[in-house]
């Protein structure tokens, strides 16, 4: 747990870094919750032009499982005309994480690879962002599946 957080705080750190004046979304970066079928902390930040990193942390549990995944997407935002503030965005990217099985007493690495559809909207007199999106995954590990249940809404505070 240690080696994920400090992956997270390391790559925290490098997405500052990276700065950008041209921006579709309306912001350079973000932080705040992702609430859904996973819930979770999420950071958005800008890479020019119309493209984003979102850098996701989130925990899901049952009785059958408890998981911890990092995710990052890399995601291209398109402006709705009619629409100031919104925009729609697609991506792809991977999630890494780890799955322990309540029954048998197991563990397991998780390995995906991620989509995500959705609409971004920055309040204009606010710092404040709110996503809703779909992130489907194809897991690799510890099994081959298909995850839709990625539905999320995102509140996120701008900076």
């Amino acid at each position: 747990m240690k080696k994920v957080f400090t992956i997270l705080c390391l790559a925290f750190i490098a997405t500052l870094a990276i700065h950008s004046s041209s921006k579709a979304q309306g912001y350079d970066n973000a932080i705040g919750g992702r609430f859904g079928a996973a819930n979770g902390i999420t950071f958005k930040t800008t890479l020019g032009d119309n493209k984003m990193v979102d850098l996701i942390a989130n925990y899901r549990s049952n009785r059958n499982y408890n998981y911890f995944r990092v995710t990052g997407l890399y995601e291209v935002y398109l402006p709705i005309p009619e629409a100031k503030g919104l925009n729609w965005y697609y991506g792809g990217g991977a999630s890494i994480g780890s799955v322990k099985y309540k029954p048998y007493d197991s563990s397991d690495l998780y390995l995906s690879v991620d989509g995500v559809l959705g609409l971004d909207y920055k309040f204009a007199d606010a710092p404040i962002n709110l996503s809703l999106d779909w992130k489907p995954a194809i897991q690799l590990a510890p099994d081959t599946d298909f995850d839709a249940s990625g539905l999320g809404l995102s509140l996120r505070f701008t900076f």
